[in-house]
């Protein structure tokens, strides 16, 4: 369960730079807050934030990417014991039922 977290905190925060990111670069670059954005004409500064932008977006899934290659495999997983009992049932009964049923079949052909 702790793992499951930390996924989930991992990939909640990953979205949440993943807009945040772009909309700061969008905002820095039209109300020219980052520096020498206001000697570009206006197509330019649209242009270089919306790369900036997308280049954001694009750096912040490869860490995405790099910390979930990075995180151990679990080799050691155990399925649900419960679930392998009630496997083990059902494959019993269809095999017991299975084999009555074939050898009905043959009598009638």
């Amino acid at each position: 369960i702790v793992e499951m977290l930390d996924v989930i905190i991992k990939f909640f925060l990953t979205s949440m730079a993943m807009w945040i990111a772009p909309l700061a670069i969008l905002y820095g670059c039209n109300h020219h807050i980052l520096p020498g954005v206001n000697q570009l004409s206006p197509s330019s500064q649209t242009l270089l934030s919306g790369f900036l932008a997308v280049i954001s977006v694009n750096l912040i899934i490869g860490y995405y990417i790099f910390m979930a290659l990075k995180e151990p495999a679990n080799s050691t997983h155990q399925p649900d014991p419960t679930f392998v009992s009630q496997a083990k049932a059902s494959i019993s009964q269809s095999v017991a039922g299975g084999s009555d049923n074939g050898q009905a079949s043959l009598k009638e052909d």
